[in-house]
């Protein structure tokens, strides 16, 4: 006979922490009976037996179908049910903005893809993501009274506890606008804003090629460089949530080479898809690569991809560019892994389309410049999530937080989080 559950109180202290416990297993996916519940956790049964009753009364657990015996009678899996909210997610690049809605697990339900300037400032920027989330929403009438949270990723430097933008390079207008407050109004829900590397990160290490890897570093190389830091199984933000932008570490003692942030010799300036476009159109210019030249006459921008194009063709110019870039990235990289010793990295962003002669070139100069124990079980990888790694990872962040301990006793006794505003 099942223990039953303790009075329907506000939930604190022992029995939270326990309650989050429990749930963070089911929802990982590291538990899915109430034995494996009791191994995982070192809880008594009677405590996992009232834990799991109090998670299935307030909709976030179910009993599933029978799992398989090992001698008596086959216990009932427990899942989390991903299906009982959804989360709006929405990233921002440099020169691109995605939006989606994703399930409580992560999974990408929709997701809208689109050209955007953040150069156009907060005030279009945060309309034009508005207008995408009202037709996600209205799409599907099952999403109605189903929101719990919003998701933010931004391309620069974000303050994770306040949700505000801090002196972005790239993003004239956007410091210390209060993202957050506009859209938890607009929306009524909670809202958390994080730099759009570190969200990239969380997607790939909950649901990419960083599953069950507890060191790695995501690398952004788009029109900017970012890292995004994973450490023992955690995202690590730093104490201002600025750890990680790798873009504007001086590589070179150049004053001639002018970053966007106003310093000189920047990672970003030499080696960034705006720095490879910049140096693809002085090749074409100059007649030092034909592919390029045929389309500067042709009246055609020219970004990295052209490069990579052109490269796999065996134009000498291209192959040459790409190559600088990966063995500049490279040398970076490099430092980190003999400072952080990850077990994985991951190249993600626009740039990273440019293919194998890139990653290649990363890889070299990794593997030179890094002491060998640290390289020893090393891997460098493309991103295998693309741009989807962004959205999902802006999910998980919002999930993360309403599950928290933190967050969890203020809203699980009204079985959700609808309505509940980030503490300021």
């Amino acid at each position: 006979m099942a223990t039953p559950a303790e009075p329907d109180t506000a939930i604190a202290g022992e029995q939270l922490d326990t309650l989050v416990m429990v749930l963070n297993l089911v929802r990982s996916g590291a538990a899915t009976t109430r034995p494996e519940v009791g191994r995982q956790s070192g809880l008594g049964r009677t405590v996992v037996t009232q834990r799991v009753l109090q998670l299935i009364e307030r909709g976030l657990v179910i009993d599933d179908e029978l799992g398989p015996s090992t001698g008596g009678r086959a216990p009932r899996r427990l899942r989390f049910r991903a299906e009982a909210g959804i989360i709006l997610a929405v990233e921002f690049g440099a020169t691109s903005l995605a939006a989606g809605i994703t399930n409580l697990a992560g999974r990408l339900l929709q997701h809208r893809e689109e050209p955007w300037d953040i150069g156009a400032g907060p005030e279009a920027s945060l309309s034009r993501v508005e207008e995408l989330f009202d037709a996600m929403l209205a799409a599907d009438q099952a999403y109605a009274g189903k929101l719990w949270g919003i998701g933010v990723g931004l391309p620069g430097p974000v303050e994770f506890a306040s949700g505000k933008p801090v002196a972005p390079p790239i993003m004239p207008g956007w410091h210390s606008y209060p993202v957050r407050e506009r859209l938890s109004t607009r929306y009524g829900v909670s809202v958390w804003v994080d730099n759009e590397v570190n969200t990239m990160a969380l997607g790939e290490f909950r649901a990419g090629l960083g599953q069950k890897i507890r060191d790695l570093i995501y690398v952004k190389i788009g029109t900017g460089i970012g890292a995004g830091l994973i450490s023992d199984g955690r995202l690590h933000r730093g104490a201002q949530g600025c750890a990680g932008d790798i873009g504007h570490v001086a590589i070179v003692d150049d004053s001639s080479v002018i970053c966007r942030c106003g310093n000189v010799g920047c990672l970003e300036a030499l080696a960034g898809g705006a720095a490879i476009a910049r140096d693809a159109n002085l090749a074409a210019a100059e007649g030092k690569s034909p592919a390029l030249a045929a389309l500067r006459a042709a009246g055609q921008s020219i970004d990295a991809r052209d490069v990579a194009r052109a490269a796999e063709s065996g134009d000498l110019a291209c192959i040459e560019l790409l190559t600088r870039a990966g063995q500049r990235i490279g040398e970076m990289l490099a430092t980190l892994v003999n400072f952080y010793n990850p077990s994985l990295i991951i190249i993600g962003g626009g740039v990273a389309a440019s293919g194998e002669r890139l990653l290649t070139a990363i890889r070299k100069a990794v593997y030179r410049r890094s002491l060998p124990l640290a390289t020893r079980d090393l891997q460098i990888a493309f991103s295998p999530l693309d741009d989807r790694a962004g959205l999902m990872g802006a999910g998980f962040m919002v999930t993360d937080e309403l599950f928290s301990r933190e967050r969890l006793g203020s809203w699980i006794d009204r079985g959700s989080p609808a309505g509940e505003r980030p503490a300021r």
